[in-house]
């Protein structure tokens, strides 16, 4: 049922998106896009307290952290407590859902719930008495420790794991974007660390809060008040500067011995901050360069022309640092010292001349053809707003991103490339490959 729902929430890419954004009373900066098509709502709260804040020896404390809030919930204000069990039974019976998750930079919360009025304001509830007074529970963490570095074990058996490891420390040298979690990080977090760590970052002065549903300004404030008002008591510490990724000085290659039946390659260097002024025709640009699948060009040359992988393709992984760019590519163990010529010189061709005319035209017709996609429900709007609240774009932003993709030319996207990518000196690993 929710699918069907979903699927009929369609925004024209031709239409407004009426996003309204005020300050709320506690200081959380709101966005909201009323939607009345389905009686849901989407919410998602994001705070500064992604996994860059997590100190060195205690990486993955923010995901631990995040992971414990569905650990059940203290008594409070003559609500009885409620375990694992108890409250994942009550989400349930709501036919709600709370979630929280963590990236390199941000510490998100999300709710969905039906707008029924019998149903909303119980989810609500719910969801600020989970952020208020979270369990801890020391049992659960003790087992999803344990569950964590069984998977870390499993991974390490993977040729991807340690190319991936490897190149992310040469990309970002000590910068925390390119910290990794390990059992020694894992065996170093505590229940009162990840405690800690909650009560300093999950705060009011730094919220952002997106609303996506069936409401409108008056009840998105109320449910505002409701889920601030369950971290007012954490303060609002200020918290340290993050450094910014440094630049490479020169190239690094990097081919660890590791026995498997296909290659891992990894090329590439620090990129942009999405505050960059060219994240739009480097984002355009590299659906060309190897972001569109089988009708880019790193694709064409490396796939269709040379038989050397069956998927290539590249990335640019911008945050509030600069986050990677890559490329990828899986290839025989004694081809890839050719996929790996191959691909670096696409890219160098790339960077020098730009686009076709014929190529840019191409992937404008894509990417506006296709824009109303990214919209179309309300996660995924959701998802979008979220992105303006954090990244201080715009709140026209969607509804001038097709113009603005098409106003692109050649000149703008081959001046871009240029002067972010420097291939002379990327960061090169290759676990699986026959010796020279």
């Amino acid at each position: 049922m929710t699918g069907c729902l979903a699927a009929c929430c369609v925004f024209s890419a031709q239409a407004a998106i009426p996003i309204q954004s005020w300050t709320h009373s506690s200081g959380a900066r709101v966005f909201l896009v009323p939607s009345p098509s389905i009686p849901m709502l989407d919410v998602q709260l994001d705070f500064d307290g992604g996994s860059r804040r997590d100190p060195a020896v205690q990486a993955g404390l923010a995901s631990a952290s995040a992971g414990l809030l569905s650990g059940g919930v203290k008594a409070q204000a003559g609500l009885p407590a409620l375990d694992e069990n108890q409250l994942s039974e009550a989400w349930v019976d709501l036919g709600a859902r709370l979630d929280s998750q963590v990236s390199s930079d941000r510490f998100s919360v999300s709710l969905r719930s039906l707008t029924d009025p019998e149903l909303l304001p119980q989810a609500v509830a719910l969801a600020a008495r989970q952020l208020a007074a979270p369990a801890w529970p020391q049992v659960v963490w003790q087992r999803d420790r344990e569950r964590l570095a069984a998977a870390l074990r499993e991974a390490e058996t993977q040729p991807a794991t340690l190319a991936g490891r490897v190149f992310s420390q040469a990309v970002y040298g000590d910068h925390p974007y390119g910290l990794e979690t390990t059992a020694a990080s894992l065996a170093a977090i505590s229940v009162a660390d990840a405690r800690r760590f909650y009560e300093q970052h999950v705060a009011v002065c730094r919220a952002r809060v997106s609303l996506v549903g069936a409401i409108d300004r008056a009840q998105a404030d109320r449910i505002v008040d409701q889920l601030m008002g369950a971290i007012e008591h954490h303060g609002c510490a200020s918290l340290p500067s993050v450094p910014e990724v440094r630049p490479l000085a020169q190239a690094f290659t990097a081919r660890p011995a590791f026995d498997a039946a296909q290659a891992q390659v990894l090329l590439g260097q620090p990129g942009i901050r999405r505050a960059d002024p060219d994240y739009l025709p480097l984002l355009v640009g590299n659906y060309i360069l190897g972001g569109g699948g089988f009708v880019s060009r790193l694709t064409t040359e490396v796939r269709e022309k040379r038989g050397l992988s069956y998927s290539v393709y590249s990335t640019f992984s911008p945050g509030l640092h600069a986050g990677a760019f890559s490329v990828a590519l899986q290839t025989r163990p004694d081809q890839a010292e050719q996929a790996v010529a191959v691909a670096q010189d696409v890219v160098r061709r790339f960077v020098a001349d730009g686009p076709t005319a014929a190529e840019l035209q191409a992937a404008k017709d894509f990417l506006v053809n296709g824009f109303a996609l990214r919209i179309d429900s309300n996660r995924k709007l959701l998802a979008n707003v979220a992105n303006i609240a954090w990244y201080g774009l715009p709140l026209d932003y969607l509804d001038t991103w097709p113009q603005a993709v098409e106003r692109l030319t050649v000149a703008d996207i081959r001046s871009a490339f240029a002067r972010v990518l420097q291939p002379d000196r990327w960061v090169t690993v290759v676990v699986g490959a026959q010796p020279r």
